[in-house]
């Protein structure tokens, strides 16, 4: 089963610059929301093994948060190559987080 592991800025940095694709999902440990969304992109690491997926508690990576403009966790940025990162908010589904990866 894949996870999805954990990044540090510069893991998203070199990732983005180097994948066409690439999402970083942003939680906090305490966020009851943030866990439901965790479970649905274990989900989708194994429907999508192909896409860069990372994850990282929002609290330690601040330059994230400013750089995007975070407003609440759970959070999914999407970064296609030379294109603004979409975020997130609302995951809604496991079908509606594959249809934003597609």
């Amino acid at each position: 089963m894949n996870f999805l592991n954990e990044w540090t800025y510069s893991d998203w940095t070199r990732t983005v610059e180097s994948e066409e694709l690439a999402a970083f999902y942003l939680y906090t440990p305490l966020c009851g929301t943030c866990a439901v969304a965790s479970k649905m992109l274990n989900v989708v690491t194994e429907l999508k093994p192909d896409v860069q997926i990372g994850k990282a508690d929002l609290n330690y990576v601040e330059e994230i948060a400013t750089e995007y403009q975070v407003e609440s966790v759970p959070c999914l940025l999407i970064k296609r190559k030379s294109q603004p990162a979409e975020k997130v908010y609302a995951f809604q589904s496991v079908q509606n987080i594959l249809e934003k990866l597609s």
